[in-house]
């Protein structure tokens, strides 16, 4: 079932009249793409965009984090606490890490999908007690983005179907987005970004 999207959750301009939009998965996910494939449609739109500084490691089970910022004008790359329009989180503790960026009435969308880091698979550390019900909490939409990405053709795609579900919140043409999945995904894996990104979108409905 679609997760429809509250009215309050519509984004408000920062202070630059920007849109800030925070990913923060692990390394291996995808995040870096889709922060790729966010900036691109944002200027095929006529958007000025930044990007941050990748924030921790970025290889496979190490954090990553990235902000894209984008508006007709956007003066510098820094999010600030509680500034993010929307927080694009590719599991579920990350999320967590995450929500003190978000604004009174920004939106959270969440794989619903938990990865144990090295320290929780040596014993040194535990996961996070109760993380959906307390992402639930906070007003964010959970999206079976493995589950999709595996009904797509591959679950190395959960990251597209998570920004199918971002661009049902933002205002650009979804034709816009796919035109930039097919320019930057291998040939033979366009179809199932494609499929990806359309069942992403479906979880959403705007309010």
């Amino acid at each position: 079932m679609a997760a429809s999207m509250n009215s309050t959750a519509q984004a408000v301009p920062y202070s630059d009249g920007a849109l800030t939009v925070l990913l923060a998965g692990v390394g291996g996910q995808g995040t870096i793409l889709a922060a790729d494939l966010l900036a691109r449609t944002a200027i095929a739109n006529g958007m000025q965009v930044k990007l941050s500084e990748i924030h921790g490691m970025a290889q496979r089970g190490g954090s990553v984090t990235t902000v894209v910022r984008l508006g007709k004008q956007v003066n510098s790359m820094v999010a600030d606490e509680g500034s993010a329009d929307y927080i694009l989180s590719f599991e579920t503790t990350e999320a967590l890490r995450a929500i003190p960026f978000l604004r009174k009435g920004g939106l959270l969308l969440v794989n619903d999908e938990s990865i144990k880091p090295l320290p929780v698979l040596t014993g040194k550390a535990s996961m996070p007690a109760n993380a959906q019900k307390r992402l639930l909490a906070y007003g964010a939409h959970l999206i079976p983005a493995s589950r999709l990405a595996r009904e797509a053709g591959t679950v190395k795609c959960a990251n597209v179907v998570l920004l199918g579900a971002l661009a049902a919140g933002m205002d650009f043409p979804a034709e816009s987005w796919e035109d930039q999945i097919r320019l930057k995904v291998p040939p033979k894996t366009i179809d199932i970004n494609i499929a990806a990104f359309r069942s992403g979108m479906a979880c959403i409905e705007p309010a």
